[in-house]
This record gives C-alpha cells, structure tokens and sequence, in this order.
C-alpha cells in the first residue's frame, strides 16, 4: 500500500518535497478524521502564530488581539514555516505510519534524523532545539554505539535500522535516554500523534503517551501531564463534550484509561480545576517552561476561549513568556475538539507543507483503526461531517 514517502535522512528532501498518496478509502469515520486532522493542524498553526512573539511578557501584549501569522524567529523563518516542534510532531507520526505501532527506538532514530540531517524540518536544518531533548538525544546517539559492538556494525544506517526486538536483546541498552529530574513541557508539545492513532484504544494512548515522554524526561509529572492530556484528546476524538472534558470529575469517570497509580497531586490538581480562573493572566496563570503551568495555561485558555480558534490562540500569546508552548499544546485539545474545520482558513493557507499534514492525518487515523480492530464507540454526539480527500500522488510545492 502506497502512502507517504518519508526520504532518507541522507537525501535532505525538504517535506513540501516529499511524495504521498492519500487511503484509498478514507471515509471511515468522517467526524473523527475531522479532530484527527484538527489536532495536527492546531499544533502546527500555534507553532506558527508563536514566531516572533516567544518569551515577551503578557502585558507586553496587553488588550491587543494577535490575529496574523508573521515571519521571525531565530531562523528568520517566513510565514507559516514551522518549528522544531512540528517538525519532532511530524518525526513521531511518520513512525506510527512506518511501524504501524508504538515503536519507542524508530521514534528515537526519527528524532535523531531530525536532529543530526533536519528530518522533517521547514527549513532542511535542525533549530530551537531546548537542553532536554539535546542531551537526551546525545545520550541516544552515544548509546547506539552498544548497538553497534553488539551486532558488529559499521555505521549509523545499519544500528538505525534495527527492530525494537534486537534493541531490547541487548540489556544494556536503555532506551529512556533524558533526565529524571527535568520538568519541562518539551514533550507535551509533540504529544498528538499518539492519542490521534490510539484513540480507538484509550488505555493504550494513555499509557504510550507516558511511555513516550520517558524518553525523553522521565519525571512522574512529566509523565502524569502527557498521559492526562492523552485522555483529553482522545475524549474529544471520541465526541465528549467540552463541558465533560473540563468538568473536575473527568479523571475519576474516564479512571479505567489510566493505570492502578494515581496521577501525581499537581496534575491531579489540574485534572480538579485549578485552572478555572476567569481573569487568567491577572490571577496567576503564566505559560512558563515549568510543565504543570504549562498544563494548567493551555487548559485555562481552552476554557474560556469561547469556542473559538481566534480567541483562543490569541489569548495564549498573550498570556506571554513561552506562549508559544501554550498556543501549540492548546492548539492539539482545541483542534482535536473543534476539528480541522473550525480552524480560521487564512491560517491554514499560509501554513508550509499543509498537503503533507492533511495525508499525514488520514494515515494516522486509517492505520490507527487497523490497530484497533474492537474499538468501543463512544455516543455519535455531533453530525458526521465528509472530508474531500484526493486519492493520487502528488508532489506537493510550497
């Protein structure tokens, strides 16, 4: 089965480059694709609203909308090209497509791609790489070199094309390659796939998303906050209502998709409420590094966005300091909620390689539903929706 053609590392293929065919059937489930593909592109659209804006204060900001994609950056990035996030967001994915299942060590060799060749990059180089994930991956290339003695190999194709089974074979090699005692938010940017392929199977979403974060941070609240976000997505894939979703009971009535131990007591707090503080900014809520604010951010921003993108995005900017980080977590609960449909058309227009994200979306959802075979539906809570999808190969320009 054609589908997308991820390139090598070696070849420097630009993504707008890359080649790809969307499933011959993608109808399925319309309104699902719909919040699959709204994930995506929330993620992508908060990554590109944050250009130029990081790291300012909220009353920087004050009373003004931010409405407009612009240019900046660190790379001088042209509008709507993405960052470091929706890059790893994109490396993640195309392992799910490739593996067709939660492969911790592929993940890793992508992210490694990314890092060392600019895998997936907008612009073919690596950028805006935070400490955590650039010693973490450091700590993995230095690592395949086990790999390498054990399987007497020469090079870095060879050790990166090996299975997860050889991989684990080899006791010696750990794959949690970061820090137990980081508590960024790095991880929670790029979350989406996960919940998007396993949302048919919650328990699996939940507990992948914390597998997947211990590669990187292997701290219990960095765990706990990827995993009760997973639930929230995954709930809203499955049609919940926004009121459920953000209602203090939402841990303790979906506590079958999480394991016997509770969540730590600062997610816990979160999962409660603590974010429900109408005048935001003014009471305290700041989108600082620290994952529990972060969290708690994005969630108080998708409370009171008013069902709406606009607001929504523009309010995280505002909220200052690494408002960029809250846009692109808010943007993967709203777009999962709201779906691809809702999101402001301008935005997606301007957005680099939007056709890769859109056929990266149909596959997550259909090969996800290959893994899932005995999905339990939740309640049919809004009308199904179709989405136009073009069943031939193109090339796709910038």
């Amino acid at each position: 089965m054609s589908t997308i053609q991820f390139p090598s590392p070696q070849n420097h293929i630009l993504p707008h480059q890359i080649m790809f065919t969307y499933p011959q059937n993608s109808s399925g489930k319309p309104s699902s694709l719909k919040r699959v593909m709204g994930a995506l592109f929330g993620l992508a659209v908060g990554d590109v609203l944050g250009v130029g804006v990081g790291f300012r204060s909220g009353d920087y900001f004050g009373d003004c909308p931010v409405t407009g994609i612009k240019k900046g950056g660190t790379q001088s990035l042209n509008p709507g090209q993405w960052t470091d996030n929706t890059s790893m967001c994109l490396c993640l994915a195309s392992s799910f497509i490739t593996k067709k299942s939660f492969d911790p060590y592929n993940q890793m060799v992508r992210y490694k791609w990314w890092y060392k060749k600019g895998f997936l990059s907008s612009t073919g180089q690596c950028f805006n790489t935070n400490n955590a994930t650039r010693q973490a991956l450091d700590e993995f290339c230095r690592r395949q070199e086990t790999l390498k003695k054990a399987y007497h190999m020469n090079t870095d194709e060879e050790v990166d094309d090996l299975s997860l089974e050889k991989v684990r074979a080899i006791k010696k090699f750990n794959l949690k390659c970061g820090s137990t005692s980081t508590t960024g938010s790095g991880v929670l940017m790029y979350l989406a796939p996960i919940p998007l392929f396993y949302f048919r199977s919650p328990k699996d979403a939940v507990n992948y998303a914390g597998r997947s974060a211990s590669l990187f941070q292997d701290n219990i609240k960095v765990l706990d906050a990827c995993r009760y976000y997973a639930a929230l997505i995954v709930a809203a894939i499955r049609g919940e209502k926004k009121e459920r979703l953000l209602d203090n009971h939402f841990y303790e009535d979906h506590r079958s998709w999480f394991e016997a131990k509770e969540l730590h007591p600062e997610i816990l707090r979160i999962a409660q409420g603590s974010y429900k503080r109408p005048r935001g900014y003014e009471d305290g809520i700041r989108g600082k590094g620290y994952i529990v604010d972060t969290l708690e951010a994005a969630l108080w921003v998708f409370c009171y966005d008013n069902n709406s993108f606009e607001k929504g995005f523009s309010d995280a900017v505002r909220l200052g300091e690494n408002n960029d980080t809250t846009a692109i977590i808010y943007g993967q609960l709203a777009g999962a909620y709201y779906g691809y449909q809702q999101i402001p058309e301008c935005w997606l227009r301007q957005l680099y390689a939007s056709s890769l994200i859109a056929c990266v979306g149909h596959w997550l959802h259909l090969f996800g539903q290959e893994q899932s075979p005995t999905e339990q539906e939740s309640p049919k809570l809004r009308p199904k929706e179709s989405i136009p999808a073009k069943n031939h190969q193109r090339n796709h320009q910038k």
